[in-house]
């Protein structure tokens, strides 16, 4: 999930003012702001300030009087927007520790909500338990790590340093380029995995309509349960993943229903009419219009946890324990497939190529470490909570727990009126997030090669084209949102939360001459956990 936040202070000997079209700047209470011929002059004697060295190198400094008044300074956020700071206090931000939590928690919280049930049943209900809670924990550690990094780099000021500028430190331009690699395999996925989830929500949305408006009564033909807390099973027809197939069997016009359900597939037709939406907003110089609708990722959030909790009160509770057998309503409580769970949680958990950020506007720093760690577990219980809820609660018999789908809301039919919302609420917060997540994209990449985030009209639009075909070809061929989240999340785990993160470590340690044989141990063994993480994504 992406979060736009607003820095409220600076350190006036590094901060460094941007220029940005006129239209882009806003101010906390969202008021239009206007940037003067004076203030863009400024921005070029920064930036030639700036050119002089690298930024690690404090020699050619921007001396205070080329600097602007504290009133007139601007950061600009990688999403678009420039943010007005406001007068400096002690500390790096305003940020209470509860609004650092929190912001932590909504940051991370995702689209892999959605797959932690069947993540569950992949590894068994109990060791599914016990892996969310030591990747939880594996997570937080490597995350602590990241924070930590840039303060045991000696002799170098890196308080405007990321993640990337650390890596680029210790591996020079093989570790910024990596970086920027496993950073996009993130991104990439994140938004494949979007386009997926976007064309399920409007298929499923478009069916309800119609059979509203056209008072038209249809059935799955799927097994079920039976009442009004209905419950299906679509991969027991032998269309996984499922598609639309139905009947029609009460008032209604079956040949428009027909022509309807030809029109308006879920893998067929539906992943290329979101194009039209959404490749037009992918070339917006600046999306930063739709970063005023991050509230809908915590109200998503907070209406999944309600919805799964009102059908588990109308479900009951339907548990029983085969520690290594299988029968035919449940799984065993472990199973060898249990990475695909681990491939999940590496994404569900992580933040680690933007804590930094996140973290220098809390404004006490000496608690970020204790901060961090709440919002972990703040994070782990809110998936606990609904992969164990969704699981516990999944009437079996009469469906087997094998019938958990992938994104559990499909295991609720599309008339159902609480999941009907929950799809609303989730399409219409991927299509303002989509623009964002590409706007990142093309920043990272095109600024890294073509020195610019908009070289021409032609490479945004060449980029965004093949952005969007891969959400349209895995959406028509591998709709699979629990694969593709545990793989590019394995993938992008192995760099930024396995391998770097505890590399980095141990080479500081050794360069300080404090490097201990535990120690080295305990890192190549959590590097080796990263590298099985991955392979075993292939091989199950």
């Amino acid at each position: 999930m992406v979060e736009i936040k607003s820095w409220s202070c600076l350190e006036l000997v590094s901060s460094r003012p941007f220029h940005v079209e006129p239209t882009n700047i806003v101010s906390a209470s969202d008021d239009m702001q206007r940037v003067s011929d004076e203030a863009s002059a400024m921005n070029k004697r920064i930036h030639y300030y700036s050119r002089l060295t690298s930024p690690s190198d404090k020699a050619l400094v921007a001396p205070d009087h080329v600097l602007p008044a504290p009133d007139e300074i601007y950061v600009y956020s990688p999403l678009g927007t420039a943010f007005k700071v406001d007068s400096c206090t002690d500390g790096y931000g305003k940020n209470s520790s509860i609004v650092t939590i929190f912001v932590i928690w909504n940051t991370m919280m995702g689209t892999s909500i959605l797959s932690i049930p069947w993540g569950i049943k992949q590894a068994g209900f109990t060791s599914g338990v016990i892996l969310i809670v030591l990747m939880g924990i594996l997570t937080l550690y490597c995350c602590y790590r990241v924070v930590k990094s840039r303060k045991m780099i000696p002799l170098t000021d890196t308080s405007n340093w990321e993640f990337p500028d650390v890596c680029k430190y210790y591996f020079g331009s093989f570790g910024q380029w990596s970086s920027l690699l496993f950073s996009m395999v993130s991104l990439v996925g994140a938004m494949v995995v979007y386009w997926v989830l976007m064309s399920n929500f409007l298929f499923n949305t478009g069916k309800f309509i119609y059979n509203f408006v056209h008072d038209i009564n249809v059935t799955d033909i799927v097994p079920g349960t039976n009442g009004s807390n209905k419950v299906i099973c679509p991969n027991a027809a032998g269309d996984h993943p499922p598609q639309n197939r139905s009947v029609m069997f009460s008032s209604g016009n079956s040949t428009g229903f027909q022509l309807f359900e030809e029109w308006w597939s879920k893998s067929q037709t539906v992943p290329f009419y979101l194009i039209a939406v959404l490749l037009p907003l992918l070339n917006l110089k600046s999306p930063s219009f739709f970063a005023k609708f991050n509230v809908l990722g915590t109200v998503s959030v907070i209406y999944l946890v309600l919805l799964v909790t009102v059908k588990a009160a109308h479900l009951g509770i339907h548990l029983e324990f085969n520690w290594f057998t299988e029968n035919e309503f449940f799984v065993p409580e472990f199973r060898v497939l249990f990475p695909q769970l681990t491939g999940v949680l590496t994404l569900a958990f992580f933040i680690h190529n933007c804590v930094i950020t996140l973290l220098q506007n809390n404004k006490n720093q000496e608690n970020n470490v204790r901060d961090l760690s709440i919002a972990y577990f703040l994070v782990g219980l809110t998936y606990l909570y609904v992969g164990v809820i969704i699981f516990a609660s999944f009437p079996s018999p009469p469906l087997s727990k094998e019938c958990i789908e992938q994104n559990f809301l499909d295991n609720f039919p599309s008339n159902d009126i609480m999941s009907f919302i929950a799809r609303i609420f989730l399409l219409f917060q991927m299509i303002t997030v989509y623009p964002l997540l590409g706007y990142l994209a093309r920043v990272q990449l095109l600024r890294q090669v073509f020195g610019t985030a908009y070289p021409s009209v032609f490479h945004v639009l060449a980029l965004n084209i093949a952005i969007v075909g891969a959400g349209v070809a895995m959406a028509r061929f591998y709709p699979n949102i629990g694969g593709i989240i545990r793989y590019s999340g394995a993938t992008c785990g192995l760099a930024f939360v396995f391998v770097y993160p505890s590399l980095i470590y141990v080479i500081s340690l050794h360069r300080a001459g404090q490097l201990t044989w535990p120690a080295l141990i305990i890192h190549v063994f959590i590097i080796l956990l990263g590298l099985a993480n991955l392979i075993a994504q292939f091989l199950l």
